[in-house]
Formats: structure tokens, C-alpha cells, sequence
């Protein structure tokens, strides 16, 4: 019995052990038929895929696509500009024609409906929404980046070089952020806006004091939460054994901090910036609804909204569309910041 055991032949009977004999080797290739090799793919394709498989965040993308086209496209031929006046089509409801516009119709002649009505001065009011939007995407998107232009200038040049230079830095970002924002930015905007109009300036000209103003405000105030973020990063990577062969072969500063260590942070870079669009937008439409936004007679969908409280038990559409505006814009683009921030780190998945 004990060679039997030996030999693997005598088994207990209170064992669960399973004999080996049931079983049988795979073959070379039933073992390559388990492998699964993973495509290698670069860090910006495979955070691309995870995103695409985020159906929100992809919704939220193809709505703020499908806004901008709207915004820039449809004022080359739509038939009304935001500044025309039909003193016989005051508050108009959606879909609606004043009397003398039935007159033409009656007589055979195409006239294009009012989408949306027309506000108290008789102007077409989808093409003011439309042109309001086009507003708020402009302010939003060259708001983000004047922060990231600035906040990443600033939180490299705080990290990389550390000791008293980033204490200095970094005192000069909490004072920053202990100040309350809404004052400063009322107090800014103002000050900035009487500035700005009297200046000679073609291209403020175009733009309007109202809007400098706010590219203004956000370079002064909301850059900070981009240069701590990057600065965090900064000070992680900079230990890192590449930008010490860096210093070593005798690269500057600049470079390092240009080809080695921005790189890295892209991905916090891009979920900032996403974030900071809605925020651009909501601060533009409520510096517009207090009329420290804008000037007139260009529309902003918080002009809008601040000209339609008025009437706003006769006529609620006028308060709706550009709420509505304002709501879809901000949510797609929060939407589509949290699943950025999903797919560039999956450990932050909510």
C-alpha cells in the first residue's frame, strides 16, 4: 500500500483531492487560442476610447456640436439680423405674423416666420437667442483658454523651481482666492469696461467693451485653480528620473518644463478647461443679466433673460428660450468635463 501511495495510485476516500489522470495538457494551440494580446495604443487613443464608450459625455459632444453649428452657421442666411425692428411686430408670440405681415401673405408673397416671436421692439427673437449663444460659446471657450495659458505659465514656473519662489507664488494665488469673486468681478468689470470705452482701438472697437471686460476678469481672477492643479503635477513629475537626465545633459528650464513635464499633465489640463467653460459662460450670462456684460445692441442670452422679466406673465417665452439656451449649454459641457475626467483617470470614476 505504500507503494501504492507513492505512485499516486491509492487515493483516501475522505480526500478531495481530484486525480490528476481526469485531466488532459492543452495543446500549443488551444494555449495561443487563451492568449489575448491588448492592441498598444498611446495614452491620449486609449483615453479617446474610454470616452467614446461614455454615452452621456458623447451626447453632451455631439448636443454642443449641434448648438455651435447653430450659432455659426444659421445667421449667413437666416433671413432677420438681431438688430432689425418691425415696429409692427411687438411680442409676437412663437410662430406668430403681425397684421402686416398677414397682408403679404394674403397677397401671395413668402414671408419667414418669427420661430420664436419677437421681443418688445419687434425683432426677430430666435436669431437673438442664436446670436446670444454664439456669445456665450465665444466668451466660454477664449475664457478657458486665457486660464490655461495663464494658470499653466504660472503653476510650471511655481513648481519647478519650488523653495521661495513657489512660497511667494502660491501666497499670491490664496490671496487671490480669499477675495470674494462676485464683488471683485462687478467692481472690474465695471472699472475695466470704462476703461476700455475709451480707448481708440479697432480690434476693442469689434469686439466691444463689455467683452474685453470679461476676457479681463477671467485673466485676473480664475486662473489660480489651474496653477494649483499644475503646479501639483509639476512638483510630482519634476523627481521623476527623465527630467533628471534633463538637467544633466544641460537642458534649460524652459525646455524641461515645455517638452517634458506639460506633456504630462494634459490630461489635468483638458478637465480643467472643460470645466472652466460652463463656469465662463454662467459668469458671462449673469455679469450680462446685471448689464455689466455685453454692451448693446448685441444680444447675450443673460440680456435676454434680464430684458424679459418685464413681462414675464405676458410673454414667458422670451425668459424661457434663453434659459433653456443657457441650461442645455452648461450641462452638455459639464457632462462631457466629468466623463473627460472618467477617461483621462479611471481611478476617479464615479
Amino acid at each position: 500500500m505504500t507503494e501504492e501511495r507513492k505512485q499516486g495510485k491509492f487515493k483516501n476516500p475522505l480526500s478531495l483531492q481530484i486525480k490528476p489522470d481526469l485531466f488532459e495538457q492543452a495543446s500549443e494551440e488551444e494555449k495561443a487560442q487563451q492568449v489575448t494580446m491588448r492592441e498598444s495604443v498611446s495614452f491620449m487613443k486609449d483615453a479617446m476610447r474610454r470616452l467614446r464608450k461614455n454615452h452621456i459625455a458623447m451626447i453632451s459632444f455631439w448636443v454642443i456640436i449641434i448648438i455651435a453649428l447653430i450659432a455659426f452657421i444659421v445667421p449667413e442666411f437666416y433671413p432677420y439680423t438681431y438688430t432689425k425692428q418691425d415696429v409692427s411686430a411687438q411680442n409676437l408670440f412663437p410662430m406668430q405674423y403681425s397684421a402686416k405681415e398677414q397682408a403679404k401673405i394674403d397677397k401671395g408673397q413668402s414671408v419667414f416666420p418669427h420661430i420664436m416671436g419677437t421681443d418688445a421692439l419687434g425683432r426677430d427673437y430666435a436669431i437673438r437667442v442664436i446670436y446670444g449663444t454664439r456669445i456665450s460659446l465665444v466668451v466660454g471657450i477664449f475664457s478657458a483658454l486665457i486660464v490655461v495659458v495663464i494658470g499653466i505659465i504660472y503653476g510650471s514656473i511655481s513648481g519647478y523651481f519650488g523653495g521661495k519662489v513657489d512660497m511667494i507664488m502660491m501666497r499670491i494665488v490664496d490671496i487671490i482666492y480669499s477675495l470674494p469673486d462676485v464683488l471683485i468681478v462687478i467692481l472690474l468689470s465695471v472699472a475695466i469696461k470704462d476703461w476700455v470705452s475709451g480707448s481708440k482701438s479697432e480690434l476693442i472697437a469689434r469686439l466691444g467693451a463689455g467683452m474685453v471686460s470679461i476676457f479681463v476678469v477671467f485673466g485676473l481672477l480664475y486662473w489660480v485653480s489651474m496653477a494649483r492643479q499644475v503646479r501639483g503635477q509639476i512638483l510630482s513629475i519634476k523627481e521623476q528620473e527623465y527630467v533628471l537626465a534633463s538637467k544633466a545633459i544641460g537642458a534649460s528650464p524652459a525646455r524641461i518644463i515645455r517638452k517634458h513635464m506639460v506633456p504630462n499633465c494634459i490630461s489635468v489640463i483638458i478637465i480643467i478647461a472643460a470645466m472652466q467653460i460652463p463656469s465662463a459662460i454662467f459668469t458671462e450670462s449673469f455679469l450680462s443679466f446685471l448689464g455689466l456684460g455685453v454692451s448693446v445692441p448685441m444680444p447675450s442670452l443673460g440680456s435676454l433673460a434680464s430684458d424679459a422679466r418685464t413681462g414675464l406673465r405676458s410673454y414667458p417665452y422670451q425668459l424661457i428660450f434663453p434659459a433653456l439656451s443657457i441650461f442645455l449649454i452648461v450641462l452638455s459641457f459639464n457632462l462631457l468635463g466629468n466623463g473627460l475626467r472618467d477617461a483621462f483617470d479611471p481611478k476617479l470614476r464615479s
